[in-house]
Parts: C-alpha cells; structure tokens; sequence
C-alpha cells in the first residue's frame, strides 16, 4: 500500500450506516395533562396505557404505567422524552426510553414536511436473549396512528 492509496482513503467519503428495522410499536396513550408553562417552556404529560410490539427481532406487549413527558420549546419545536415497560413474547421485562425531537415548520400542513426523530434506549436484562439490546444504537420515526395511539418504528444503526 503506498502512501497516496492512504491519502485517497482517508479523504473518500465514508459510507453511512445501514439500518436495520428491529419492531413496529403500536403505543396507546391517554389524554394529554397540560401542566402549564414554566421556566423552559409549555409542559405536557401524556399517560402511556398500553400496546403491541411487532417486527423481526422484537415482538410482545407495551405495558401500562410509563408516560411521555414533553417540553414544547420557545422555538416551538417539542422534546418528548418517554419512559415505558415492555414484556418480550418470551416474558422478558425490557425498559424503553425514547428522545425525540418534532420539528413542525411555521404554516406547514403537510405531514410529510413534519420532523419527527426519536432515539430509544433500552434496558434488557443483560443475561438474557434481549441482552443484544443494551449494545447499539437506535433511531426510529414516530407518527400519530389514530385517536389515542402512535406508531413507532425503530432501527438499529449498523
């Protein structure tokens, strides 16, 4: 290898990660409490009561009792920030926490126009079968599907 094959190397583009599509969650949720302004912004909770996880490496049942905390901003972007536990088919017991970020454009009508990323972690127990969860990273999307549920699908980064 000469040094300007490493000087080519060096200076190419790197590749971006592939990602890898892991579950579809179908969450319910209840009705939002407002719990008003306060010193970062407008504060909302939403109750999370339930739901399905589907997909080729995860599949089992959001359980009740977590909530999606969100700040919306100044800036009118809103924080979401949701805490949740799910039991795998095989009756594990995982956490998910999910960071997201909605980014609405001023005047947009257009879902499609609509930022909306989130990035769960998870906490799996780490001498089980889910124990590959506590090793990468995650991205997915996350839409409204109806009154009263969201739909959230959720990759690993590669």
């Amino acid at each position: 290898m000469t040094t300007e094959d490493s000087e080519s190397r060096a200076t190419a583009e790197p590749a971006p990660p592939p990602l890898e599509f892991v579950f579809e969650a179908n969450v319910e949720i209840a009705e939002t409490l407002m719990m008003g302004k306060g010193r970062y912004g407008e504060r909302r909770v939403i109750p999370i009561t339930g739901g399905t996880l589907a997909g080729p490496r995860l599949q089992g049942s959001v359980l009740p009792g977590g909530a999606d905390w969100q700040l919306v901003r100044a800036d009118g972007d809103i924080e979401l920030d949701a805490r949740y536990p799910v039991r795998a088919s095989d009756g594990t017991l995982i956490q998910i926490r999910n960071h997201c970020l909605v980014h609405i454009p001023p005047g947009t009508r257009d879902p499609a126009q609509i930022y909306v990323r989130t990035v769960p972690e998870f906490d799996a127990p780490s001498d089980g079968p889910h124990a590959w969860l506590n090793h990468s990273i995650f991205v997915g999307t996350l839409a409204l599907a109806g009154k009263g549920r969201v739909r959230i699908r959720v990759f690993r980064v590669g």
